[in-house]
């Protein structure tokens, strides 16, 4: 029997780690997870620096999950 090293592919993540931004400029981001086969995110959520709830749009991709 002989003894080898085996290197198998990778599957892809399904999922993205990506960095939202708020539209109203103040800096604010965060976090989100979105499917890797999904357009690009936008949601409304609150911004605490201005206290209103503002659009988020997807600014880069973090990482792969």
């Amino acid at each position: 029997m002989f003894l080898t090293t085996v290197n198998f592919a990778r599957s892809k993540s399904k999922t993205l780690l990506v960095q939202m931004m708020s539209a109203a400029g103040t800096g604010y981001c965060f976090n989100t997870k979105r499917g890797r086969l999904r357009e690009k995110l936008v949601l409304r959520k609150h911004d605490p620096i201005v206290n209103r709830h503002v659009l988020f749009f997807e600014k880069r991709k973090v990482r792969s999950l």
